[in-house]
């Protein structure tokens, strides 16, 4: 396993009106090749704070990050991100918000045949391409994120950063887009690193789930290795007595830790 991101003791501080704001402190965590590790804690942890050093969108006030052993400076084509919101640009079809993320990072080196080729196989990937003319507003919010991830996927990131990338949509589409996500970091072997408030989507998704302790100053409380076997079905799993143990294990954090919240 090679080490794709290394965070080393890093710390972010805001300057706000009533001052400075410690979001986050001391932070260390490597990421080897191929995982797919999820942040997860209460709401004001800097779960999206980290993603967003490692994204290279906020850099840190202390420490360093590196990614493939070259530091983060700012963001970059080996780092793709995937919010909540889709933000597909309304005026393009599904292909073409595809083809300008494939077009801005292979352009200088690939002709218009193989960005093209690029962009099918990004659609294809994730079950789309009977939607490669349609706009946005012509489909729905499972689909608009599945075009999305394949934006992010046709750049071929070295790492794919998801922000609750399911979390404003309903029960049994956020599983499906779970399942389809599944079969996908199989596929590509892609490392993942994603934000969310889910337990159980956690433990489905995860190798390793990093739970975050309260803000303000807000650091890594505990890494938990979740070594159910893969592939994994939700269905099988439901009766799976160390799938029951490991989400008990993140729940008893998660309470102790809103426990200590409510006593502050």
């Amino acid at each position: 396993m090679k080490r794709y991101v290394n965070v080393e003791n890093a710390g972010m501080v805001f300057t706000t009106r009533q001052g400075e704001f410690i979001a986050l402190r001391d932070i260390d965590l490597t990421i080897e090749r191929g995982e797919f590790i999820t942040l997860i804690g209460h709401s004001g942890c800097g779960k999206s704070t980290l993603l967003n050093l490692i994204a290279g969108l906020l850099l840190p006030s202390s420490g360093h990050l590196f990614c493939a052993e070259r530091e983060i400076a700012g963001p970059g084509p080996e780092r793709a991100v995937v919010f909540q919101n889709h933000s597909l640009l309304p005026w393009m079809t599904c292909f073409d918000n595809i083809y300008l993320g494939v077009e801005r990072v292979f352009g200088d080196t690939e002709d218009k045949a193989k960005l093209r080729q690029r962009t099918l196989d990004a659609l294809a990937l994730v079950h789309l391409s009977h939607a490669e003319k349609k706009y946005p507003h012509e489909i729905s919010g499972g689909m608009k994120q599945r075009v999305g991830i394949a934006r992010a996927l046709a750049m071929q990131p070295k790492v794919l950063l998801m922000d609750e990338p399911f979390g404003a949509l309903d029960a049994l589409t956020r599983a499906h887009l779970q399942d389809e996500l599944m079969k996908i970091v199989a596929a590509t072997q892609s490392t993942v690193v994603m934000v969310t408030h889910d337990v159980d989507e956690a433990v489905l998704l995860s190798d390793r789930i990093v739970m975050m302790t309260n803000g303000p100053a807000a650091t890594i409380g505990e890494i938990l290795s979740v070594d159910l076997p893969k592939p994994r079905n939700r269905l099988a799993l439901a009766n799976n007595p160390h799938y029951h143990q490991l989400r008990g294990a993140v729940l008893e954090f998660l309470y102790q830790k809103q426990a200590h919240k409510e006593a502050a």
